[in-house]
């Protein structure tokens, strides 16, 4: 089905969302068009605190330096990510959300190593493998893009329980025009208990500017607050990749249509740029690729790029234009190097201000066994990849 045959209708209002659903072949089937949406942008809410002890621990890098502080006890940790090893790989991972240090003591078989007390909220991330039966416990620590080792330890106590997993939080669709299948569920509504749609958000122009998942099992439905034949629906689960709040005025932004000026994102705090960056994974799907280009000179602003999500913003524009993308961390910003997306090497880079991203990401590293800097590791990355010339400014 194409979206822009359902992005428009003869009302007073405009269409908002589309609600697909894609059956076996991929095949889209239209569920619904809708003039509003409420409770799409939340914030996670955060585990329950618990308190766990981390055994027999040797501490590194963030650890190590909290410890070696006489008010260790008052010092976070940012989000610890716990991995759970055989004796070849990780089988299992673990965030212990927003840790702190509550107390910590010698080991008491081994003076050298540590029992840690910690206070933090735990989520348990997807695995497909079975836990070991003498496992050992790899620590990381610092953002997603940057975590380092925080050292190893032999056992943590309380962290293998049994936890409720919380309560979903519904999705109201506002002036809701359902299709046929919608119709069925609202007739049947515990068939679709385990299905899942997505929720095509439209700019004004009727162009889809993102895509979330939602579940289609019903909670309630009555007559629309907007009238005529239309439905104001309650979806017991909205799912869990939710913008945050913070992204609401981003996507008011490009609500406009995508941004056509440069540096638009650049006002924004970290989380903003990164809720910015979210909108432009679909700038190179839609409309379809065009052919790679390679060769010529292009030119990095670099005045606004104190963080990793400014950085990768400055690049794309670079090299495709406002609101493009290419890359939103050190990985894809690689895969995209390789071709497809719009831009390939061999090309010219010139990054103005180029000082100001090395100081601002200074204390930023990918891969703590190579010691360099975000900027220096992207720079690196840029001059290996197919003969990328950078100059520095």
């Amino acid at each position: 089905m194409r979206i822009a045959d359902h992005a428009t209708w003869d009302r007073g209002f405009p269409v908002k969302y589309v609600l697909v659903q894609e059956d076996e072949d991929g095949v889209e089937q239209l569920w619904g068009r809708c003039a509003g949406v409420e409770g799409l942008f939340a914030d996670p809410v955060p585990p329950p605190r618990e308190v766990l002890t981390l055994r027999g621990c040797r501490p590194d890098g963030l650890l190590s330096e909290v410890l070696a502080e006489p008010d260790a006890s008052l010092r976070g940790l940012g989000d610890v990510c716990v991995e759970v090893w055989d004796d070849e790989k990780p089988v299992q991972w673990w965030t212990l959300v927003d840790a702190v240090v509550v107390a910590h003591q010698p080991h008491s078989a081994d003076p050298a190593r540590y029992d840690i007390v910690l206070g933090a909220g735990v989520r348990n991330e997807e695995s497909f493998f079975e836990l070991p039966a003498a496992p050992h416990f790899e620590l990381f620590a610092g953002t997603t893009v940057a975590a380092a080792s925080a050292g190893r330890c032999s056992a943590v106590d309380g962290l293998f329980k049994a936890r409720v997993d919380p309560a979903p939080v519904p999705l109201e669709l506002i002036g809701c025009e359902p299709a046929e299948p919608l119709l069925a569920a609202l007739r049947r509504p515990r068939r679709w208990e385990r299905d899942w749609a997505y929720l095509q958000v439209l700019d004004r122009q009727g162009a889809v500017m993102a895509s979330r998942s939602v579940g289609l099992a019903i909670t309630g439905a009555r007559l629309s607050v907007l009238g005529g034949t239309l439905a104001d629906i309650t979806l017991t689960d909205g799912g869990d990749d939710r913008p945050p709040l913070a992204a609401r005025p981003i996507w008011a932004e490009w609500y406009q249509g995508p941004p056509a000026e440069p540096n638009l994102w650049a006002p924004y705090d970290s989380q903003g740029r990164a809720a910015w960056l979210d909108l432009t994974t679909r700038a190179w799907r839609v409309p379809a690729p065009q052919p790679d280009r390679s060769g010529g000179e292009h030119h990095l602003d670099g005045r606004f790029v104190t963080d990793v999500a400014g950085l990768h913003c400055a690049i794309a524009e670079a090299l495709l234009g406002p609101g493009r993308y290419f890359g939103r961390e050190w990985n894809a910003f690689k895969d995209c190097l390789g071709g497809g997306f719009g831009v390939a090497p061999p090309f010219t880079l010139t990054w103005h201000e180029s000082e100001i991203a090395r100081r601002a990401l200074a204390d930023v590293v990918e891969d703590p066994e190579d010691g360099l800097s975000y900027f220096e590791d992207i720079v690196r990355l840029l001059e290996r990849c197919g003969g990328v010339t950078v100059v520095l400014q």
